[in-house]
């Protein structure tokens, strides 16, 4: 199945470059976003959280008692068993404990991870989950809906790095504190702004409030990150956070100011001698080969037979045409003459 679709995306892209197919091989990002389903084989995260792949996927279900799967078309429902099994307890302790009464969740990995065609640079593995800052309203979105609707910010509207008290509330603390006292969370990235409310406000245990770590963005919603699953040997760990150190000091206080958002100046390139040899020119984005060896079985294996119902992409309306322009009466033809 994999051999037949680089052959075909080779032959595709000779034929509309007018070249032979002895040419540069595809991007990785396309092999695996074109996968629509999980591959078979025992559950695997394979490389890193941002250069690997996912052997036997599972999907997290559209809903749930206390979570609705949103952007449904992106089908990036998909993860390593251990990170379903978290986002389902996150969505039941959360209801029953936090006052939060469900969570939207968004982007999980693809169906065999891997790159993606769009977006998140990390998310391959099976053991990253985005999780919106909207609370689930009591009602469940319409397919549609679950396109259209957007996460909403929780800082304030003038420009500052701060959170809004109106927008981000005690019970948002107590949901991303608890999803950061389960033990196989490595790390939750937050929008700087939510992580200094965190400092100032939390007042429970803060033994997990080093997990808590700023990042750019975030203020849409919350990365949770676990720790590599037994099972998965060619997972590589991320670094070890310091659990010694809540970051609410110099981390923070650097996030804070000016030197993070200051435009990067473009890195000069080093002066090469004129003789220097001529090195074979490598493709400027990522392959295969780039990927754990592993990666290319997980594109070659089958999918389950029958293909878990939960697996299924369902089909998502289209958005309501636009209704016509109100036009005016027509005007009646002056008779010739």
């Amino acid at each position: 199945m994999y051999l037949k679709k680089v052959f075909l995306i080779a032959l595709t892209s000779a034929t509309l470059a007018g070249a032979s197919l002895a040419q540069e091989p595809p991007p990785v990002k396309i092999l695996f976003g074109s996968e629509t389903t999980p591959s078979t084989g025992t559950p695997q995260a394979i490389g890193f959280y941002s250069k690997g792949c996912l052997s036997g996927a599972v999907a997290l279900p559209i809903d749930g008692p206390n979570w609705q799967a949103m952007r449904l078309s992106r089908n990036r429902r998909f993860g390593h068993p251990k990170m379903i099994e978290v986002i389902e307890r996150l969505s039941r302790d959360a209801a029953q404990y936090d006052g939060w009464p469900g969570l939207l969740v968004g982007d999980l990995s693809q169906p065999r991870g891997g790159p993606m065609l769009s977006g998140h640079a990390s998310h391959q593995i099976g053991l990253d989950a985005d999780v919106w800052l909207n609370p689930m309203p009591d009602r469940r979105y319409t397919l549609r809906e679950r396109e259209d609707i957007s996460a909403q910010s929780v800082l304030k509207n003038d420009g500052t790095l701060f959170v809004d008290p109106e927008k981000f509330t005690p019970a948002h603390e107590r949901l991303l504190m608890r999803a950061a006292s389960y033990t196989e969370v490595q790390r939750i990235f937050v929008h700087p702004g939510i992580k200094k409310a965190l400092c100032d406000d939390w007042t429970g245990d803060r033994t997990n409030l080093a997990k808590l770590r700023p990042y750019y963005g975030h203020h849409y919603h919350f990365h949770i990150r676990l720790f590599c699953e037994s099972g998965s040997p060619d997972c590589k760990p991320q670094n070890a956070v310091d659990m010694s150190d809540d970051g609410c000091g110099a981390n923070l206080s650097w996030w804070l100011s000016d030197e993070p958002w200051k435009p990067k100046e473009p890195a000069k390139k080093p002066e090469k001698p004129e003789t220097a040899p001529v090195k074979p020119a490598r493709p400027s984005y990522m392959t295969l080969s780039d990927l754990p060896k592993a990666c290319e079985a997980v594109l070659e294996a089958p999918a389950p037979s029958p293909l878990p119902e939960t697996a299924l992409t369902p089909k998502i309306p289209l958005p309501p045409l636009a209704p016509w322009p109100e036009v005016g009466p027509v005007p009646t033809p002056r008779s010739a003459g």
